[in-house]
């Protein structure tokens, strides 16, 4: 049990951020995406994720406060290292709660304001959450190649999102925006295949701990299905994106779900490339970890919240199943 609860508690968070990266990167997709859509377009897309986007935030507070929590002395070092871009982090989620509420309370001549206000939110989260994966994948260090890698990873991650938030808006939306949403998922897989293809050539270069874990044997032959699936998941979504509209609506569901394989094909790589490091290179997960008292303690809790979060968002998520309608708030 002194083994296994610290073991537990790092899944926990790794899959508390996959689903946040999923469920709430399609919300900031949206936002960044938002410029595109004519006035009426735009009421559609906010309404698209209206009823959705503050439980899909509910993620990422579960994975920092199982960091804080389970692991205190790496919450301490990470939070330390990464202080500015979470505070950015932080403020662009603030951006985007106020212009969410507030665009559909002012009158038409600044709702455009808030509009933008929402598109610059949504854009300062994407990156600084991509910086702050690239900062910890190369262990929270400093230095050229590093914050070369940083703001590479700040620019992959934005691209994936947009993916993302056009894939859901197939999923949600129908007629002219539905078309577009088509397009603007077309036009965006290929530069996210290409800044996945980049950042995982570029990872080796900036950390010798995971290039040794992935490009030794019989290491690399273990993890080939992770880039081999990646891979037909590109191939077969451009294939998709050629096919008639009518096929394509029909089977709109399939590039949201190709991006969502992807990225957990990522997360399956990231935990590998780590483990069994919070910190790369420096605390370990059974360093770090909380008494195991403590852990016990906080697991009872653990129980009962995670399938209450399932639970309301699968309950979400069927209410509100369909195409998106107006959002009201009258």
């Amino acid at each position: 049990m002194d083994t296994l609860l610290p073991l537990l508690f790092f899944i926990i968070m790794g899959a508390s951020v996959l689903a946040y990266s999923i469920l709430d990167g399609y919300d900031l997709g949206i936002g960044m995406l938002l410029p595109l859509g004519d006035e009426a377009e735009k009421d559609r897309m906010i309404a698209s994720i209206g009823p959705f986007w503050d439980a899909n935030e509910t993620w990422i507070v579960l994975g920092v406060g199982t960091l804080l929590i389970a692991f205190p002395e790496a919450h301490g070092r990470i939070l330390t290292a990464l202080y500015l871009p979470v505070t950015l982090m932080l403020i662009g989620l603030i951006m985007r709660g106020v212009a969410f509420d507030f665009r559909v309370k002012v009158g038409p001549n600044k709702k455009q304001r808030w509009n933008r206000v929402f598109f610059a939110g949504s854009l300062l989260a994407s990156t600084t959450q991509g910086w702050m994966v690239g900062a910890y994948v190369t262990g929270l260090q400093t230095g050229l190649l590093n914050t070369l890698f940083s703001a590479l990873i700040a620019l992959l991650l934005p691209a994936f999102y947009i993916f993302l938030g056009s894939a859901w808006l197939m999923i949600k939306t129908e007629d002219a925006l539905f078309d577009k949403a088509a397009r603007w998922a077309r036009r965006a897989l290929l530069p996210v295949a290409a800044a996945l293809l980049l950042v995982s050539a570029a990872t080796s270069l900036v950390s010798t701990t995971i290039a040794a874990r992935w490009f030794t044997l019989p290491n690399a032959i273990g993890l080939a299905p992770i880039p081999i699936t990646c891979a037909l998941i590109f191939i077969a979504l451009a294939w998709f994106f050629t096919r008639t509209p009518e096929s394509i609506y029909r089977y709109s569901w399939l590039p949201f779900a190709g991006a969502a394989v992807i990225g957990l094909m990522a997360a399956i790589g990231v935990f590998y490339s780590v483990y069994p490091y919070v910190v790369i290179g420096e605390l370990t997960i059974w360093e770090t970890a909380s008494a195991t008292s403590s852990l016990k303690f906080v697991f009872v809790g653990v129980v009962i919240t995670i399938p209450a979060i399932i639970g309301y968002s699968i309950y979400v998520y069927r209410i509100f199943s369909g195409k998106a309608t107006d959002l009201d708030y009258g």
